[in-house]
């Protein structure tokens, strides 16, 4: 380490392929590139993107299996690790990390982050559980040194759900826009026979997404232009829409490869990408696709989408749920004309680097980095 060096714990429940897990990789190769140590605190030290951690990032197994479980084994990294800076996501994670750490007696930087609207989650689905969210939220985030959200959306729901002043969160964007920046080596995807326009889609295959509705959406494209469809993810929705895709008689047309670790190579080849989400935090995949010069028609969901998209500016918006209304869009955007480098400008406003920085001047208040000698 180097003479300003910083420990930095990002705390998390594992390492499988979800966005959170790829956006902490990326930025802790950022942290370490301005010399700071990253330790990886993970309740089970397991998942896809393990494989892709940075070299000399230390991996710290607490071998918990429950959230709960994970509270002594907490205390005792801090009491024996002492980082300068706790970065966690995920509730309820964040609030037991929060508690650990006050009961160590824990002296430096706690910040929390959240990815997705807490209130539109499964964890908010009877008013039992909203109560806990509230609760938990309002006591433990108050203790936390920094609340982060990925989106202006997110920060409001946080704010109402945990009584806490707006005032007193941090939007700071996921840095989605990585450029040539993989996890792991790329491979290109394999040719689909007959396909003359791909679009492609990106996303666990669960009810957030709702692929069945851009599933229903693209069986009202017309056969004989040769538009294929790729979802790209997994999940336990895979069955439903295998059945779903069969009765459609789109046997052929919609391809479930899986999940695959390097996404870009495939968003290089599509035509077109679509999110059809019902809700979101953020919404990476739309600023990959935009980083790629690929156009982008996503439903207007809470939240994130219509904020990367400057409420259409930058792509298709449409009311979610709506089959019709996501056809007509996607057939417009298959024949119309778009602004590859326009797109490729805003996707730049998410860039690595930049959100780093940003993330940086909150952990380390004065601290300076080298995009501030620029």
């Amino acid at each position: 380490m180097t003479r300003n060096a910083r420990r930095i714990a990002i705390v998390l429940p594992d390492l499988r392929g979800g966005g959170v897990e790829r956006m902490r990789i990326y930025l802790a190769r950022e942290f370490i590139a301005q010399g700071h140590e990253v330790e990886f605190v993970l309740m089970r030290a397991s998942g896809d993107l393990l494989s892709a951690l940075p070299r000399t990032a230390n991996v710290i197994d607490l071998g918990a299996s429950r959230i709960m479980t994970a509270f002594r084994p907490l205390i005792d990294y801090v009491l024996e690790r002492q980082p300068e800076v706790l970065l966690v996501a995920m509730w309820p994670l964040t609030v037991i990390a929060i508690i650990a750490a006050k009961v160590a007696g824990y002296k430096g930087r706690i910040i929390v982050s959240d990815h997705v609207a807490l209130s539109k989650s499964p964890q908010a689905r009877n008013w039992i559980r909203r109560i806990g969210l509230s609760i938990t939220t309002g006591l433990a985030y108050r203790l936390a040194d920094v609340r982060l959200a990925v989106s202006t959306g997110v920060a409001d729901d946080l704010a109402r759900l945990s009584r806490i002043p707006r005032r007193q969160f941090e939007v700071v964007y996921n840095p989605a826009a990585l450029g040539d920046q993989a996890l792991v080596p790329a491979q290109a995807p394999p040719p689909i026979p007959g396909c003359e326009k791909l679009i492609l889609s990106v996303g666990n295959l669960k009810l957030q997404k709702d692929q069945a509705t851009l599933i229903k959406s693209f069986a009202l494209i017309p056969r004989k232009r040769g538009v294929h469809l790729l979802i790209l993810g997994e999940g336990d929705q895979r069955r439903s829409m295998e059945r779903l895709i069969d009765n459609l008689g789109l046997q052929g047309r919609v391809h479930l490869p899986g999940f695959v670790t390097d996404t870009r190579p495939y968003f290089e080849a599509a035509d077109l990408f679509v999110l059809s989400s019902k809700w979101e935090g953020f919404g990476n995949v739309i600023v990959e696709a935009l980083d790629c010069g690929v156009p982008v028609v996503s439903t207007d969901c809470p939240h994130g989408p219509g904020e990367i998209l400057e409420g259409g500016k930058y792509g298709h918006l449409v009311a979610v749920g709506d089959v019709e209304a996501l056809a007509q869009a996607i057939e417009e955007a298959l024949l119309g004309q778009h602004d590859k480098e326009s797109l490729k400008r805003r996707a730049a406003d998410f860039g690595l680097s930049l959100i780093a920085a940003q993330y940086l001047r909150l952990m380390f208040p004065g601290h300076e980095t080298k995009y501030d000698e620029n």
